[in-house]
């Protein structure tokens, strides 16, 4: 049975999707409300009630022209700022870091066959997730269609693991990110398999602030490989754990978007919302 908050973030990414591809227009909000069957007053409540700001707002969020001049204003010390961790531009996530620790070929040998992997669905404002943990941490977050798929999508990277379907402390922690009470969180962890290319990728992308944005080439130059941005697209796209690991704040050079594992629309709504909390936290 779908949920309310479900439901809602389709409607949200729907209006989303319809701002995405009509931005150079600039739609008015009787506009953007009509293509989700709301009233201009519900769908501005509605909207506001998700991503803490209007829609208007919203809009300039993820428009090319505000990644742009993300990229122009911020970029130059995008990661001075980032210290030790990938939240430091908003304060009350300042003693939040997340560590990755990387598995030993023991550890993922034969399928995983000495692993025992915890999983649970949750609830997001982007929509359903699937997370699954080690007793060393976070190994697996995705957005989810099916809950069904998703597990056997799960199991095929860790065929001989064991199973338990059950809520544990590393995914608490890495769900709570998602709250708005940040007071509740400890330093969140992640165990994951990866080439030590892929894992020198994903603990940059850590540090890239809350609300802003990076471009492939830069992740490439902070690694000492600036011609390698291909190869870091590639790592990007790997990126086993959604959000947590902020892939979505990687764009173009050009300041489009470009892709996301999981959907374009959901890549622009997680910056818009990240840039709505990082303002309303100033």
């Amino acid at each position: 049975m779908e949920t309310q908050t479900n439901y809602n973030y389709k409607r949200i990414a729907k209006a989303i999707d319809f701002i995405r591809n009509n931005f150079k227009e600039q739609p008015t909000l009787n506009e953007v409300a009509e293509t989700v069957h709301l009233s201009p007053y519900h769908f501005q409540r509605l909207f506001t009630e998700w991503a803490g700001v209007s829609p208007k707002k919203f809009m300039q969020y993820i428009s090319v022209e505000y990644a742009k001049q993300l990229l122009k204003e911020r970029q130059a010390t995008l990661f001075d700022t980032a210290q030790e961790t990938g939240f430091s531009g908003t304060s009350r996530l300042h003693d939040l870091f997340i560590n990755i620790e990387g598995m030993t070929p023991g550890e993922f040998k034969n399928g995983g066959e000495n692993l025992t992997i915890n999983y649970s669905f949750a609830e997001s404002p982007f929509g359903p997730l699937l997370v699954a943990s080690t007793p060393k941490g976070i190994c697996h977050m995705s957005f989810i269609h099916d809950e069904a798929r998703a597990f056997e999508g799960l199991r095929s990277r860790f065929p001989k693991a064991q199973y338990r379907q059950m809520l544990d402390k590393n995914q608490q922690d890495g769900l709570f990110i998602f709250q708005h009470d940040w007071a509740k969180l400890d330093q969140i962890k992640l165990h994951l398999n990866g080439t030590p290319f892929q894992l020198k990728v994903w603990e940059t992308l850590l540090k890239i602030p809350m609300g802003n944005l990076s471009t492939y080439g830069s992740i490439a130059e902070k690694i000492d490989q600036p011609k390698a941005s291909r190869a870091v697209g590639t790592a990007i796209g790997s990126n086993p754990v959604a959000f947590l690991i902020p892939c979505h704040r990687v764009i173009q050079s050009s300041g489009q978007l470009g892709g996301y594992m999981w959907g374009p629309t959901r890549k622009s709504a997680i910056i818009g919302w990240e840039a709505a909390q990082t303002q309303t936290s100033k």
